[in-house]
């Protein structure tokens, strides 16, 4: 599956030389992991959303009721 994207980049690759092409292809390899890290996030971001909003409602709830203390991070 190759489009004209991908065939332009392989021939613009090809003119350089070899050793431009190994650092190329190591930040595009880089590039293209950062972005796959990227859209697992989001999609994981996705599936939780809802129960994070929920989270922080029960908690906004909480604070009003005054059943809510103050962490003393010194004290973890």
């Amino acid at each position: 599956m190759s489009s004209t994207a991908i065939a332009t980049v392989v021939k613009m690759m090809e003119s350089l030389p070899i050793e431009i092409q190994d650092r190329v292809a190591e930040y595009v390899r880089d590039y293209i992991s950062d972005l796959q890290d990227e859209s697992q996030w989001e999609e994981s971001f996705q599936k939780t959303q809802a129960n994070l909003v929920a989270v922080a409602r029960r908690a906004k709830q909480e604070i009003a009721q005054g059943q809510s203390t103050i962490m003393d991070y010194d004290q973890l």
